[in-house]
């Protein structure tokens, strides 16, 4: 993956590992230049402390210096707890995303 630009990053309470994300910076032509944050993972001892709010925050201005002019991301459709911190901070639904897996024949 890392050949595919994918960078990683985490969130620490002195040496505890807190929190995690997966970042893509990638260029589509209905956007251009974005971030796309990818399994982001806060400890449930650590949520609703604005944890995720000061990680997302970190991964904007890293995106900013990256000239990056947004942030796209995708979230399961069952996992309502995570569209209430999405929408929180500002991301709006455009579209559905869809899957194929192609199985061994």
């Amino acid at each position: 993956m890392i050949k595919q630009n994918y960078q990683c990053i985490g969130i620490f309470d002195k040496k505890q590992l807190i929190g995690i994300c997966g970042i893509w910076m990638l260029t589509k032509y209905y956007v251009g230049k974005h971030i796309e944050p990818d399994n982001v993972i806060i400890l449930s001892k650590y949520q609703n402390q604005n944890i995720g709010k000061k990680l997302m925050t970190w991964i904007y201005d890293y995106a900013k210096k990256n000239n990056c002019v947004a942030s796209e991301l995708n979230c399961y459709v069952n996992n309502d707890k995570a569209h209430k911190f999405w929408e929180k901070e500002g991301y709006k639904v455009i579209g559905l995303h869809y899957q194929k897996k192609f199985e061994d024949t």
